[in-house]
């Protein structure tokens, strides 16, 4: 068979996926129809996650798993569109890496809107300026973001599902790397890079501000500067790449949240998160562990934080294994509740 004849055979295929395609987005906004006469959210977490893992389950090959979910991700988040065009608050300004994560999970038709603070992108979805809002909550290498734990205190928001992104860090500049004499970025990307910093521009002065964005913004006004920020904040802001993947640690990994007002459904692949607060006496912590040991729930994390409410008063946050509706986690939270004084779910939400 010939190069033409192939390519033929090319386009009749492609012709049937765009068939296909239309059929499935005329679906899509009957779904969206339905959905709205019954008061029901258009982005349905459980639902995205048996998508693919009905997909991946049936993907025969020569595909991969990786490059079929990336497709349909494109597939789904066009279908969400059709339904109710959504509007995604995020940590910003644009090109963080939350935005990033965020584009990944509602892909390119949503609209994205940048909040100045993690507590003004909750506020957004609060106000329902946005329908759903990302934010991050822990880095691999650098640990958990407090603000972030914090925000749920007093927030009535869920946790609706969560991104693990891979997190590569560029250096970003105008100037050949040995004329460099400030880096700006945020905390964490300059203590993730500081083996790289210390190896490569040792005289150069650090400098902290709000987000990696907000670093190649300064950066792109000073030709002495450069800025540790992602690949896409050096088209936005017209700077070179002067060196690439300048992490110190391989497989440098930020866990982000999705939040929202609903809770996620069961998938059978789930994660459930909650935060407590302890009775002040000997064995305390021990005895709101215990329920999780005796049903056999795997914690995955654990942080504490002041309450802010009474001087050596802590909160804890866990992120468990399983959904609150499943029969073992809900019978320990239940045990939980008893000895402790506070308990409040976050959320349970498919597991990134």
């Amino acid at each position: 068979m010939s190069l033409e004849d192939l390519r033929r055979k090319i386009d009749k295929v492609d012709e049937g996926i765009l068939k296909l395609m239309n059929e499935r987005a005329k679906i899509a906004i009957e779904i969206g129809r339905l959905k709205r006469r019954q008061g029901k959210d258009v982005y349905v977490p459980d639902r995205e996650q048996t998508v693919y893992a009905h997909l991946i389950k049936r993907n025969k090959g020569p595909i991969s798993a990786k490059a079929l979910k990336a497709v349909y991700k494109e597939i789904m988040a066009n279908s969400l569109a059709l339904e109710k065009p959504l509007c995604i608050s995020y940590l910003g300004p644009q090109a963080t890496f939350t935005h990033m994560a965020a584009r990944e999970k509602f892909g390119a038709q949503s609209k994205y809107v940048p909040a100045g603070s993690i507590n003004d992108c909750f506020t957004e979805v609060i106000k329902r300026r946005a329908d759903y809002g990302v934010v991050p909550i822990e880095n691999s290498t650098e640990g958990v973001v407090n603000h972030t734990l914090d925000m749920f205190i007093d927030s009535d928001l869920v946790i609706c599902a969560e991104i693990l992104s891979d997190i590569s860090h560029y250096l970003l500049g105008s100037a050949p790397l040995k004329k460099i004499k400030k880096i700006y970025s945020n905390r964490q990307a300059i203590a993730q890079c500081r083996e790289w910093l210390k190896n490569n521009l040792p005289k150069a002065k650090l400098i902290e501000v709000a987000s990696t964005s907000e670093g190649a913004r300064r950066a792109s006004r000073d030709k002495e500067a450069a800025a540790i920020a992602s690949k896409l904040a050096a088209s936005i802001y017209n700077l070179k790449i002067l060196s690439e993947r300048i992490e110190d640690v391989v497989g440098n990994v930020t866990r982000f949240l999705v939040i929202g007002k609903t809770l996620a459904k069961s998938t059978g692949r789930d994660k459930t998160s909650l935060m407590f607060s302890v009775k002040d006496r000997p064995g305390a912590l021990y005895r709101m562990l215990k329920p999780f040991a005796l049903n056999k729930i795997n914690l995955t994390k654990i942080e504490s934080r002041p309450s802010r409410r009474k001087a050596w008063d802590y909160i804890f946050f866990v992120d468990l294994e399983g959904h609150l509706m499943d029969k073992r986690v809900g019978k320990a939270i239940k045990e939980l509740e008893k000895e402790c004084r506070y308990l409040k779910v976050l959320g349970s939400y498919p597991k990134g």
